[in-house]
């Protein structure tokens, strides 16, 4: 149904709470928006009838609410003081894979250990063949795995320079929450590519991909966790000792390169990652958008009627209110409408009786508002175009109500390249800006608008450093072609997936 990229997962993880479980639920849900495939909770008690350390752990395929819709779960299954949690999405194949569903809970010499993932590893093949030749048997087709499998088979004797060590030997982008029978780690990729961020709870620690997992459970936010940073959290750690980190080497040449499209589309409004308020964010990239497309360039003949710009919710809301405030600054006169109304209750698994054309979808997802619309020249701002069909169906509703005139305006480039750090696109050539040959007007002439208008690589890099000047640099690889960190030739996240 969706015609967005999507981000691989969110994680989640606690240290020393009385409802663990219960607590990393609740940031799961508030972490929905970045996978909806399948979750996953892990805990870390002591069984009492045995007098050693175990950890429960309870995963299936489906939304939050429905994998953990029984509370003697949390009652009767998932207990103890440590835990951690894992939303994902997967591609198509992996879908049907129930071995891929994360975290992975193993047991081996040094005890338990339980592992979620969000992002990609660039070195997966390389690895993977490695492995293959020494015998080791896979039990999924995750990349995951063989962070376990490099754990397992390192040859330190103490359980973290394991993982320490393992850490060294991959690539990619990643973030982590690792916990074994006494301690929670987490893990940020020296590149940085994905947010990762630590708060407390009274006297829990706990990590979060974003912190609307903080808000919801009413935990602090401290900070952000730093591009390779290796964060251990133990008992020294709740008795008062200093947090303690390790950091893995970046490697020579590259640079850090945050996700810039985490600001554009994937991380919720209301989360601060890479250190800033994504609604800043946003906001500003509206702001820069207004000045590249000033709207008195865009309207052709407004006929005294005020133009009205309107967002494709809710991902494009902050972004559109940007732009008309700025085109507003500028002296353009505009005024921001809900035009388009979004259904909340439509699930990814939405069949309509009798009629499964795309067109249908897109109506049970999104209405018109007709009276505001009609007779009107409208700016449509959308944070991005992936295949342009959801786009093209959006615009005929439009159509529909009579406005005057259609532009659509999009608050980031054009997606030309893959991505091979965590998000999901469809294959190069699926992409409309490449169907076309990245020519705009064509583009816009298949969606049947009057006009269409791109945010430009270099105005989204400066509008995300005017919100958050001291952020890092980003990465813009999907855009540019510009690949940060190296890729191995043709790797695929789950390719070799077992159906």
């Amino acid at each position: 149904m969706s015609d967005k990229p999507h981000d691989y997962c969110g994680i989640f993880g606690i240290y020393n709470h009385p409802q663990a479980a219960l607590t990393t639920y609740y940031g799961l849900h508030a972490l929905q928006h970045r996978g909806q495939e399948s979750a996953g909770i892990v805990t870390s008690t002591i069984d009492q009838n045995k007098n050693r350390a175990v950890m429960p752990i309870h995963k299936d395929f489906g939304l939050v609410l429905n994998v953990f819709d029984d509370k003697s779960i949390f009652t009767q299954k998932l207990h103890g003081h440590s835990a951690i949690g894992h939303n994902r999405y997967s591609t198509s194949g992996s879908a049907a894979n129930a071995t891929n569903i994360q975290p992975f809970r193993v047991h081996y010499s040094k005890g338990n250990l339980a592992l979620g993932h969000n992002g990609n590893l660039t070195n997966a093949r390389h690895l993977r063949d490695h492995f293959i030749n020494e015998g080791v048997l896979f039990q999924s087709t995750s990349d995951t795995e063989l962070i376990l499998h490099l754990i397992s088979h390192s040859r330190k004797k103490d359980q973290l320079d394991q993982i320490l060590d393992a850490l060294s030997k991959i690539e990619g982008a990643y973030c982590l929450v690792i916990l074994t029978d006494d301690k929670l780690i987490a893990v940020r990729d020296p590149n940085g590519f994905r947010p990762l961020a630590l708060g407390k709870l009274n006297d829990s620690y706990v990590v979060a991909s974003e912190t609307c997992a903080f808000d919801i459970i009413g935990a602090e936010y401290i900070r952000e966790i730093k591009p390779g940073e290796v964060l251990i959290i133990d008992r020294d750690t709740i008795n008062g000792g200093d947090i303690k980190s390790h950091f893995l080497p970046r490697m020579e040449g590259t640079p850090t390169s945050a996700c810039i499209f985490e600001y554009v589309y994937f991380a919720r409004p209301d989360s601060r990652i890479f250190g800033e308020n994504v609604d800043k964010v946003r906001r500003k990239i509206g702001k820069y958008l207004a000045r590249e497309h000033p709207l008195n360039k865009v309207v052709r003949n407004s006929n005294g009627k005020r133009p009205i710009v309107i967002s494709v919710p809710d991902s494009s809301n902050t972004a559109a209110l940007g732009y008309a405030r700025e085109s507003n600054k500028l002296g353009h006169d505009c005024h921001y409408e809900i035009g388009l109304i979004r259904n909340h209750y439509v699930g990814r698994t939405f069949i309509s009786p009798g009629q499964e054309s795309r067109e249908i979808k897109v109506r049970t997802k999104f209405n018109t508002v007709k009276g505001v619309l009609e007779d009107r020249p409208v700016i449509i701002v959308d944070d991005s175009i992936v295949r342009g069909t959801t786009s093209r169906y959006l615009v005929n509703m439009i159509r529909q109500c009579n406005p005057t005139e259609v532009h659509f305006m999009v608050s980031s480039p054009q997606i030309v390249d893959p991505c091979f750090y965590g998000m999901d696109f469809p294959s190069p050539e699926e992409l409309i800006a490449n169907k076309f040959n990245r020519d705009t007007a064509r583009i816009a002439e298949s969606l049947g608008v009057d006009s269409l208008h791109y945010l430009s690589p270099e105005g989204l890099v400066a509008a995300v450093k005017e919100a958050n000047p001291k952020g890092q640099e980003y990465c813009t690889a999907c855009f540019t072609g510009n690949y940060p960190v190296p890729v191995e030739t043709g790797v695929q996240k789950e390719e070799n997936e077992l159906i």
